[in-house]
C-alpha cells in the first residue's frame, strides 16, 4: 500500500477585548487571553486521497462561512469540501459567532476566523511532504471524571439547568466515557498529529473574564508543548452533559492524563483506505406553544436563579427570541451531516449539540470498529435532544436560536448517520477491491 502522508497545523484566530463574546445568555467583554484561540488542523493522504479535519476554538461554526472557506481551500489544494470537516471545540469564552439568546454574532471575530480555517487547512496540506511516511496508531481510551448528564431531574419534576440543585433526584440520560485517541507518527515515534474525542460542554476557563479555548484546548495545547506534535480536539455528543463537580486545573490534569495513558497504550492499526460522505439534511422548525413555553421558562427562572430581576431579565431573552421564531414556525430548513473513514476509525460530523444518548445509538448501529462523534461540525442548529428528553422539557427543550428543530429530528439524524456509514463501509470495500469482512482486533 502507499504511504500515510500527515500535515498538521495551528493557526491563531484574531481577538481583543472590544469583541463581544458568547456563551451566556447575555454578551459580554473579556479582559485579556489566558491561551491562544486556535483553529488547529491535520490532513491525512495516501496516494491521492485526502481527507482534512479543522477544529477551532469558537462557541458554533455555521455553514454561511464555512462553505466559502472550504471553497477557497479546494482552490489551494484540491480537497473538495466533502473531504472536509469543520468543527467547533464549543468553548463559552471565545468572541460570538452566532445570534443567541441576546448575543450577536461578532463579524469581526467571524472574518479572522473563516480566514483562520482556511489557512490552517492550506498549512497542514503543506505539511504533508514533511511527513511523507507515517504510522497510525488507535486506542479508544476513558475519562469517567469531567463531565456527566446534567439533565438532572429536580424535585419539583423539572430538569436541572442552572442555580440551585440541592433537590436533584436522579440523571435524565446517560454519560459517555470514552476517549478515543488517534496517533500519527514518524517511523521512530515522532508525534505529527494526536486527534482526542470526548463528550462534556467545553465551560471553564481557569481565570474568570479571559479569553479561553477551556479545558479540552488548554489540555490539548499544553500536551503539545509536553509530549510534541499539534493535538487536535473533537467534542463529542455533548447536548446533554457538563462538568459540575470538576475544577477547571484539575479538569486538565485529568483529560491530559487520559489522553496520554490511551496513546501509550494505542496499537497501530492498518489503513484499507480513506472516504468520506457529506449530504444535506432538511428538518423542519417546531411550531410550539406560546403560553406553554412562557410558562415554563418563567417558573423555572423564578425558583432556581438568584434573584427576581435576573430571573425576568433571563425570561424577556427568551421571549424575544421566541418572537423572532414564531414566523418561521414549520418551514424547512437545510444543513448537512457528514462522515468521514480513516481505515476502520469512522468520524460523524453532525451541526447539532447533540444529546449523548443520540451519539451513543450511532455508534452503536455504526458497522465500522471504532466510530468517533463530532458534533458541532460544518454548521449549526442548535440542541438537538432525543424524542424523550423533549418530553422531559428542560432548558435544551425551550424554543430559542439555541433550540428550534421540531421534535424527532434527532433521531432523524441518527438514522442519517448510520445509513452514511453503511456506504462509507460499502466504499472502502471497494476501494480494498474484496469483498470479504477484515480481522477486527480492538
Amino acid at each position: 500500500a502507499e504511504p500515510l502522508r500527515v500535515g498538521s497545523a495551528a493557526i491563531e484566530i484574531p481577538a481583543d477585548d472590544t469583541m463581544d463574546m458568547a456563551g451566556g445568555i447575555h454578551p459580554w467583554k473579556a479582559n485579556g487571553a489566558e491561551a491562544p484561540l486556535r483553529a488547529t488542523a491535520v490532513v491525512v493522504a495516501r496516494g491521492a486521497e485526502k481527507l482534512a479535519i479543522c477544529s477551532c476554538d469558537v462557541i458554533v461554526v455555521q455553514a454561511d462561512f464555512v462553505d466559502p472557506a472550504l471553497e477557497r481551500v479546494r482552490g489551494a489544494t484540491g480537497i473538495p469540501p466533502e473531504r472536509v470537516l469543520v468543527h467547533a471545540t464549543h468553548t463559552h469564552t471565545a468572541p460570538s459567532t452566532v445570534r443567541a439568546h441576546a448575543c450577536k454574532r461578532d463579524d469581526r471575530f467571524v472574518a479572522g476566523l473563516a480566514k483562520a480555517i482556511g489557512d490552517a487547512i492550506i498549512a497542514a496540506d503543506a505539511d504533508l511532504a514533511a511527513h511523507p511516511d507515517c504510522r497510525f496508531r488507535y486506542r479508544l481510551g476513558e475519562e469517567s471524571s469531567v463531565g456527566q448528564n446534567s439533565r438532572l431531574l429536580l424535585g419539583d419534576g423539572t430538569i436541572f439547568w442552572i442555580g440551585k440543585r440541592d433537590d436533584a433526584v436522579r440523571p435524565t440520560g446517560p454519560f459517555d466515557p470514552e476517549l478515543p485517541v488517534m496517533a500519527f507518527e514518524t517511523p521512530e515515534g515522532k508525534p505529527v498529529a494526536t486527534l482526542f474525542n470526548h463528550s462534556t460542554h467545553t465551560i471553564g476557563a481557569r481565570q474568570p473574564g479571559k479569553r479561553s479555548p477551556a479545558f479540552y484546548g488548554l489540555a490539548a495545547q499544553e500536551l503539545e508543548r509536553e509530549e510534541g506534535g499539534i493535538h487536535l480536539f473533537l467534542q463529542g455528543a455533548s447536548g446533554s452533559t457538563h462538568n459540575l463537580t470538576v475544577g477547571v486545573d484539575e479538569a486538565v490534569i485529568r483529560l491530559k492524563a487520559a489522553v496520554s495513558r490511551a496513546r501509550s497504550a494505542a496499537v497501530p492499526r492498518a489503513i484499507d483506505g480513506l472516504a468520506a460522505i457529506k449530504e444535506p439534511f432538511e428538518f423542519r422548525v417546531r411550531v410550539f406553544d406560546e403560553s406553554a413555553e412562557e410558562e415554563a421558562v418563567m417558573s423555572y427562572c423564578t425558583k432556581r436563579m438568584g434573584t427576581l430581576g435576573e430571573a425576568h431579565a433571563t425570561a424577556e431573552v427568551f421571549r424575544a427570541q421566541r418572537a423572532e421564531i414564531a414566523p418561521h414556525q414549520g418551514e424547512t430548513r437545510t444543513t448537512s451531516i457528514q462522515t468521514l473513514a480513516i481505515g476502520d476509525v469512522a468520524i460523524v460530523g453532525v451541526p447539532a449539540e447533540l444529546f449523548t444518548v443520540l451519539g451513543l445509538e450511532i455508534k452503536r448501529h455504526s458497522p465500522f470498529r471504532h466510530t468517533l462523534i463530532a458534533e458541532l461540525s460544518n454548521d449549526w442548529v442548535g440542541y438537538v435532544p432525543d424524542s424523550r428528553g423533549h418530553q422531559l422539557g428542560g432548558y435544551q427543550t425551550w424554543t430559542g436560536h439555541h433550540s428550534y428543530c421540531e421534535p424527532g429530528t434527532g433521531e432523524r439524524m441518527v438514522a442519517t448517520a448510520v445509513s452514511q456509514l453503511e456506504r462509507l463501509r460499502e466504499q472502502l470495500r471497494e476501494q480494498a477491491g474484496h469483498g470479504g469482512e477484515r480481522g477486527d482486533e480492538r
